[in-house]
């Protein structure tokens, strides 16, 4: 699968269309991990989103002094994309556990892009507010 490709299943980015994918895509870079190594860490500021190509990483929290483990995630799966909107620390730390790809588009290119394509940030606030009211429904249903 092309970078496009999987850049077209990140749901941040689903309301884009082609053109704006492909300027993503334009200065996403390709990253290999090995087992063990960090590829994010909690608490660090954010370079930007990665999608996760091949492999998988363990996603890891601290509370109270103590590693949680928050899961597994796998081919296809993104993390990080809340980096690309805000200016906080990252909420956990992800690892690889066995030899990994991941696409990283980072967030000086990605804001440049927002910058120069206004309808760009538009399509992809209403992609939020749409997760947002998706996610009050669920939580008035329960």
């Amino acid at each position: 699968m092309s970078v496009v490709d999987y850049l077209t299943k990140v749901p941040l980015f689903t309301s884009l269309d082609r053109k704006d994918v492909l300027t993503l895509a334009a200065s996403a870079r390709e990253r290999q991990y090995q087992p063990g190594e960090e590829i994010v860490r909690e608490g660090d500021t954010g370079v930007g989103l990665f999608v996760l190509t091949a492999g998988q990483v363990r996603v890891t929290q601290v509370r109270a002094g103590t590693p949680f483990d928050l899961g597994v995630l796998g081919d296809g799966q993104v993390f990080g994309e809340l980096s690309l909107l805000d200016d906080l620390p990252r909420t956990a730390t992800i690892t690889a556990i066995e030899p990994s790809t991941v696409i990283i588009v980072p967030i000086w290119d990605f804001r440049a892009a927002l910058r120069d394509n206004p309808s760009m940030a538009l399509s992809m606030l209403r992609s939020l507010s749409q997760r947002i009211r998706r996610i009050e429904q669920a939580q008035r249903t329960q």
